[in-house]
């Protein structure tokens, strides 16, 4: 069974910082690129961040670019999310998204994990 769990989501000031975690299990992820997205109450869930297999290649939404960082270590199928200078505008539930074609579209990936919830307070 192919699971991917989020963890570190939690609350924090303005101007704070997280790191999102993201555990797979049930295959490797080693060969595909695995991504980020995130879903605000009442809108629709966009993207975030990107890797490449390898890790050699990211991409960001503009709207967290220089902010946020993500990374990948394939030896212990993990994705990672470094949140930094976070915005009350950044509070959202954050899923990762692995496997399949994907890169920053939602319908690319075919695994998705369950959210964890970030709250920024202003």
């Amino acid at each position: 069974q192919v699971q991917l769990v989020e963890s570190g989501g939690g609350l924090v000031q303005a101007g704070g910082s997280l790191r999102l975690s993201c555990a797979a299990s049930g295959r490797t992820f080693s060969n595909s690129a695995m991504g980020w997205f995130r879903q605000a109450p009442g809108k629709e869930r966009e993207f975030v961040a990107a890797i490449s297999w390898s890790g050699g290649r990211t991409y960001y939404a503009d709207s967290v670019k220089g902010r946020f960082t993500i990374s990948r270590d394939n030896a212990k199928n993990m994705v990672y999310l470094q949140m930094n200078s976070l915005k009350p505008e950044d509070t959202a539930i954050y899923y990762c998204a692995g496997g399949g074609h994907g890169w920053i579209t939602e319908d690319g990936y075919a695994y998705w994990g369950q959210g964890t919830q970030v709250t920024v307070s202003s």
